[in-house]
């Protein structure tokens, strides 16, 4: 005996011969299938990643019967794990050494920093390479670390401040690889970028940091003497790629091996995670060229000290300046030089200075971008500025800063 369902009402013969024919097609569909199994396994119609989850016997077949080799290989290489390869031959370490005691002692040689650089020439048997200025500053030798750990002994050629580059050179008899230059100019936030340099020294030398381009001219405040107030304003190409202690002077590339950027400096904060900077080399493709055949940068002079009106209390404006209100923001002349261009154009102690052919200057770092990067030397200004509460005017011709 058993139990059914009330509800259940057997079929007749003839309601269950459909079945007969689903069943039959069913069964030689799958024998087709399991027949050319094999086949497709080999074809392309499957994604390479596509490992089949079978488990191989020790006799090279896998439960269903197919051998090891129908499965397919996977090639893992990828178009950065190429790139890098080709362009970490031209990144390599910088060791600053500075020599330690007096005359009257025994000096000795000491390794004061390491950074990065970039070997981006190869000419009459010497090799080239870019760097931080902060990375060799102060230096009395500096070393290059290749990327096979051969050191070799780098001259500094120039060095900058203001856009903290520098440039080395050093004989090319060990060195195989140089970087290929790109534009910054053409690169779009969002953009993959690689940065690979020496993050806290030798020990992690050609480390390799990937992520996007976050933000393009950014500019950065730079205090150059750590008073507190900002000597500079320095523009960069922002990313999320790691960039560490160490990798300063090191290479930012695209997608395509192409140098982009010099890496320059970070955020270091706790609370700040991925906002790294380096230097557009678009920026920086000039300034390499005058360091390597000039040693220096030579930039405009005007002969006064300055200051930021925000760096002195308001009621200064009105007591000692006497500035009308409608002035909201300039420098102020703090010293002339004797015979300078600014004292023959007859400037003063506590002038203010607003404008500059026409364009306003709200700070010391706006008077020093005209300066520095729309004039040259022996080029006019026409200096707009207050003494006493007048308003005055006059022409200064530039001269070559020292």
């Amino acid at each position: 005996m058993g139990y059914f369902d009330e509800d259940y009402v057997p079929k007749s013969k003839k309601e269950r011969r459909w079945l007969v024919p689903v069943l039959s097609g069913i069964i030689i569909g799958m024998i087709i299938v399991l027949a050319a199994l094999p086949g497709i396994l080999k074809s392309d119609i499957l994604p390479e990643s596509w490992t089949g989850g079978t488990e191989i016997t020790d006799s090279g077949k896998d439960g269903s019967g197919l051998k090891s080799t129908d499965f397919v290989s996977v090639d893992v290489s990828t178009q950065i794990t190429d790139v890098v390869d080709e362009v970490s031959k031209a990144v390599v370490g910088v060791i600053n050494i500075q020599r330690q005691g007096n005359f009257w002692e025994q000096q000795e040689d000491d390794q004061a920093g390491t950074g990065s650089g970039v070997i981006y020439k190869k000419e009459n048997g010497y090799a080239y390479v870019i760097t931080n200025h902060h990375v060799i500053e102060g230096a009395d030798t500096v070393e290059v670390v290749l990327s096979d750990d051969t050191r070799v002994q780098a001259k500094i050629l120039g060095s900058d401040l203001f856009s903290d580059l520098a440039v080395l050179r050093m004989k090319a008899k060990q060195v195989k690889n140089t970087i290929k230059m790109g534009t910054s100019g053409s690169v779009k936030v969002g953009e993959p970028a690689i940065a690979i340099g020496n993050p806290l020294g030798m020990k992690f030398s050609g480390s390799v940091t990937t992520g996007v381009i976050s933000g393009k001219q950014r500019t950065i405040p730079q205090d150059f003497n750590q008073d507190g107030r900002a000597d500079w304003q320095a523009e960069v190409i922002q990313t999320d790629a790691a960039i560490n202690p160490g990798n300063s002077g090191g290479a930012l590339i695209n997608i395509e091996g192409q140098l982009i950027g010099i890496n320059s400096m970070k955020i270091n904060e706790t609370s700040v995670e991925g906002i790294g900077f380096a230097i557009p080399i678009d920026t920086a493709k000039p300034i390499i060229e005058e360091l390597e055949t000039k040693g220096e940068i030579t930039r405009p002079y005007m002969g006064v000290e300055i200051y930021s009106l925000d760096d002195i209390p308001q009621t200064e404006w009105d007591k000692t300046l006497n500035l009308p209100e409608n002035v909201k923001g300039g420098v102020y002349v703090w010293t002339v030089e004797p015979l300078s261009p600014a004292d023959q154009a007859g400037m003063k102690r506590l002038d203010v200075i607003t404008k500059i052919d026409g364009k306003k200057v709200m700070n010391m770092i706006d008077l020093r971008k005209i300066l520095y990067e729309e004039k040259q030397v022996g080029d006019s200004l026409n200096v707009t500025f207050y003494r006493d509460g007048k308003k005055k005017e006059t022409t200064i011709k530039l001269g070559v800063q020292e």
